[in-house]
């Protein structure tokens, strides 16, 4: 495919070369707080037993897709960032891509399972537990962690056949597409290949997840209008994350399948980072803030042991 001196230039890099060091310090800060936020609600919901409920086990496994795609892209963009040349070698640019793309498909699948465990949860609630028992978690756990590699890595094996001719990568960060189109002749089957990849990794999880609300939306229109809130409530911060990451996905697959040159290159280049970069740092505040219970052991490593009982037996009066 390629020998091991082979490099593609980020050409992208050289249109924020005049701010680069800012950016440097945004992407360090983002890393920092992707880690650091991740870590800290695994570590949380690891702790406290009664936080070991499936939705937040799901949460775990959301956190931990989150710090392993941050880390396939934050640290070598860094890296790049300050070099002379802004060029990486086609061996990591591969690699680079197999991980981003692994993560962004895993993302989705992990989303469209904490969608189908609020339906369960909200739809058959005497019968939850029964139904997410300790082996049934086992295999989501193993189904969803496994699907997202076997099915990009099908693909990515073409790719990996083709030889590579060109030398320009026009964004911050390696995808496929792009690779693909730096091949010495690209055969006419990797296209349709690749709609049929987006196809397996989006419509079923796109079908769970309207299968999942529009059952919740049937059972929620007949109950009591305080059994709704109660109900949605629980599904707020699953449907902040669906809907920031699928805006964010959705802004990637244009870019890679349209002409996009009419928009500012700098837009471009955030919209392309987008659920790369906001995504997992959103998505442990959304979880840790937007979970009640979780946000009182979150708050509880941070508020004195006394001042804590203080606020809680102040809020019971009050209630």
């Amino acid at each position: 495919m390629y020998n091991t001196s082979q490099t593609l230039k980020m050409t992208a890099y050289g249109v924020v070369e005049g701010y680069k060091f800012c950016l440097f310090a945004l992407f360090l800060l983002l890393y920092f707080l992707t880690v650091v936020l991740n870590v800290v609600l695994i570590a949380v919901i690891h702790q406290n037993k009664d936080l070991h409920q499936p939705m937040n086990i799901f949460t775990c496994m959301l956190s931990v897709n989150e710090v392993y795609g941050s880390s396939a892209l934050l640290p070598a963009t860094m890296l790049t960032l300050l070099s002379r040349t802004h060029e990486v070698s086609v061996r990591w640019c591969t690699a680079q891509v197999f991980f981003l793309h692994t993560y962004a498909t895993a993302e989705f699948c992990i989303l469209a399972l904490m969608g189908y465990d609020r339906y369960l949860a909200i739809c058959y609630p005497l019968h939850y537990y029964s139904i997410m028992s300790n082996s049934r978690i086992r295999k989501l756990i193993v189904l969803v962690g496994l699907y997202p590699f076997i099915i990009f890595t099908c693909y990515f094996s073409l790719t990996l056949r083709l030889r590579i001719c060109g030398t320009v990568m026009p964004k911050l960060h390696c995808v496929n597409m792009e690779l693909v189109r730096n091949a010495c002749s690209i055969p006419p089957y990797i296209s349709a290949v690749g709609l049929a990849l987006i196809t397996f990794c989006v419509v079923p999880q796109v079908l769970m997840v309207f299968f999942s609300y529009a059952q919740i939306a049937r059972v929620c229109l007949k109950l009591q209008r305080v059994s709704q809130r109660s109900a949605l409530k629980t599904c707020v911060p699953h449907l902040l994350c669906l809907l920031n990451y699928t805006i964010g996905g959705l802004f990637e697959i244009i870019q890679s399948r349209f002409d996009m040159r009419h928009v500012a290159t700098e837009a471009r280049l955030f919209l392309s980072l987008y659920f790369l970069i906001i995504t997992p740092v959103a998505n442990p505040v959304l979880y840790g803030l937007g979970t009640n219970l979780v946000r009182i052991h979150i708050l509880k490593l941070f508020v004195k042991p006394g001042l804590w009982k203080w606020k809680t037996e102040t809020t019971a009066a009050g209630a």
